[in-house]
Parts: structure tokens; sequence; C-alpha cells
């Protein structure tokens, strides 16, 4: 009998054609084709976190428009945050969850400039998710593209989206678009005409850090990415590969679907915290939520271990408690050149959630002493706009 072989598609980003340009060594990660890093990861790193920037192809997240006069009540039953609190030209992290309240998505919620037609004002949305999660979010949300005034158009093969980030974000954002382009607060959105000799187009700016550094997502059409990119460089934004950035996120304490969190996962377990309203009514999942904080809290949730040496431990090892009971597992690590410590996520018990607390991380091969620290790992300067 002869067996089907399932096809696997590898897609691109607009930019690959300029990675490969820069030397990139390139990788592939949930599905996409990217930079895995430029020959130099901690030169990459240091260009985000030490007083520089760095730019960053972040293509391949899925990016979905949805509009209509009823987008607001349709997402605000779906997702854990208050649709209806998000003001024109702003975002929010919000979550999709299941029935069970676990985690199916982890978006951003971005509300765009409002259509107005001869009969009404009709909000417009930009849902960003990882591209792991692209595709569960598009067909959970298109469901309802024929129950009332709600579409929803898949952007993501029309665009790419460039970040950057670093301390002088700021500096490298306004020189390329303008002091418009940088005006907005941390959760800000503005769109900008960009115009270059040859280019011309909108820029949809959000004010957003993947890092724990002042941060700017760029989204753009995909036929001006190249030039887009070209100009950020001029300005002096080093290309930043995924290796870096795991580094930075990871400081950051951000989590990764996949890696760090999926549909397992109740959405409070995640440190999702900031995505969850507890105050805007009924949602897929909200009594379990909801039953979870009010009848006291999670069993288990996300923290951060920094190791006392530096050591090589991978996703999966178990944690144990110094009396030896099984009370978590890791699942990202890295060393952290900020730190100059290994450092690692992971979900713990509830009872070992205190900062400072004293664990031991089973490799399968030997153990290693490790520390409860709180996220993020690398703390917002005082007076920067993140803090």
């Amino acid at each position: 009998m002869t067996e089907a072989i399932e096809r696997i598609v590898i897609r691109a980003s607009p930019l690959n054609d300029t990675h490969a340009r820069l030397g990139a060594a390139m990788t592939v990660r949930d599905g996409w084709s990217g930079p895995a890093n430029y020959g130099d990861v901690l030169f990459e790193y240091a260009a985000v976190r030490e007083r520089g920037a760095g730019a960053i192809d972040l293509s391949s997240r899925g990016r979905i428009f949805v509009g209509g006069s009823e987008a607001v009540q349709f997402l605000n039953g779906l997702i854990t945050n208050d649709m209806k609190s998000l003001a024109e030209g702003t975002w929010m992290p919000a979550a999709f969850p299941n029935v069970q309240g676990r985690l199916v998505a982890s978006v951003r919620v971005v509300r765009l400039k409002d259509e107005t037609t001869d009969e009404n004002v009709c909000p417009v949305f930009l849902i960003d998710t990882e591209a792991v999660t692209h595709e569960r979010v598009l067909k959970t949300i298109e469901r309802f593209t024929l129950a009332g005034d709600f579409r929803v158009s898949d952007i993501t093969s029309e665009t790419a989206l460039i970040s950057v980030q670093g301390k002088n974000a700021v500096d490298v954002v306004q020189s390329v678009l303008g002091a418009e382009a940088v005006g907005q607060p941390a959760n800000g959105v503005t769109n900008i005409s960009w115009r270059q000799p040859q280019v011309t187009g909108d820029v949809t700016v959000i004010r957003a850090s993947h890092t724990a550094e002042d941060g700017f997502d760029l989204v753009v059409k995909a036929d001006q990415a190249g030039s887009l990119w070209s100009a950020l460089q001029d300005a002096a934004a080093r290309p930043v590969g995924y290796d870096a950035f795991d580094i930075l996120r990871i400081e950051a304490g951000l989590p990764r679907y996949g890696v760090d969190m999926d549909d397992t996962n109740v959405v409070t377990e995640t440190a999702l915290d900031d995505a969850v309203s507890y105050t805007k009514g009924c949602y897929v999942g909200q009594e379990i939520i909801a039953r979870i904080k009010y009848r006291g809290h999670v069993a288990k949730k996300l923290a951060g271990l920094v190791f006392v040496q530096a050591v090589k431990v991978e996703g999966n090892s178990t944690i144990k408690s110094t009396d030896d009971k099984d009370i978590g597992r890791v699942t990202s690590v890295t060393y952290s050149p900020h730190l100059g410590r290994t450092i690692a996520l992971g979900y713990l018990k509830y009872d070992y959630l205190a900062v400072g607390t004293n664990v031991k991380i089973d490799s399968g091969v030997e153990e290693f002493q490790a520390e409860v620290m709180e996220l993020p790992f690398v703390q917002v300067e005082p007076g920067s706009l993140l803090a």
C-alpha cells in the first residue's frame, strides 16, 4: 500500500533575500524560513541591550484584519481582555482560551483608525499572533463572518513586520519615519506615510517591547519591506536573528507558544496577567478562569530561575524541591550576558513560587542548584518609556 506523503510547505519572509545578502545563517522555525543569526549572536544581542538598536524580522507572525460594526461584540466574546476599553490608536495583550480556560493563542489586539460609513462608525482591529497560532486564530474568528457585520482578512502574506528594539530605538525610528512615529505612549499605535526616493507607502507603527527595552513594531507592505529594512540599517539599526532574540525575550520573561505555553495551560498559569480582564463579563472559558482567581490561585505558574553557575540544561528538565519532591519543569533555558548567569523559564507549583526559593534542576544526568527569581530577569530602567 502506498503511503500518502504530506508535503511540508516552508513559508518565506519578504526579507529573506535581504537576510541572504547580509550573510545570515538561515533556519526554519514554526514553518517559516528566517535568520538564525548574522555571524555573531553576542554582537546582535548587544546591539539591543547596550545602548544601541536592533532590527528583527518578525514577519512570520500572523496578522489579521478584523472590522465591522459588530467586531467589538464578537471579539469580546472570544478573548480574555476587554475590547470595549480599547481606544483607537492603542493596543492591548489578550488571549484566546478554549471552554476549559486553556490557552489557544496569545495575541496582541491593535485598534486602528475607525472606518466611517454613511450609517455608523466601524472599528478596525489588527490581531497579531505568533506563527504557530496564526491558523487557529484565523479559523476561530472566521466562523463569525456570516453571523453579522464582522469582516476578517488575513494580511500576513501581503505585509512584513520589522521590530526595532533597544535603548536607541526612538532615535532610529525617528530618523527614518519622523517625530510623529515615536510620539505615542507605550501602548500607542499610529499610521505614517513613508516617502523615500522611489518608495511611497504607509507604515503602521506599534510601540511595543519584546525585549524589556524600548521598541517599535513596523507593519509595511511586503514589497516595501526591503527598502524600510535598508533605511533602518542606514540609521544604525543592527540586524538581529532569532538566536539573539530568544536570549532577549527570555531575559524579558516573555513566554513563547509551543515552548513555554500551549493548550494544556490555563491562561493564568502563563504569566500573561495583563491579558485578562476580570470585570468585562462573559467570554469563552471565562467561568473557569474567574473561578480559579476568586477561589484562590492556579496550581502552578510560569516563573524565572537563575542558576548558581553556568550549566547545560535542556527544556523539560524536572524541577525538584530541596527535599526531592517533583515541583515543576523547565521550558526555556539560556545564558544571560546581562546577568552573567544561566537563566530559565519554568512552571513551578504554587507553594514554591516565592522569590529566593532554592530548587534543584534534574537534567537526567546530574542536578544543578537554582533559585526562583522575579520576572522579568532584566528590569526596565527607571524613567524609561516602558517603566
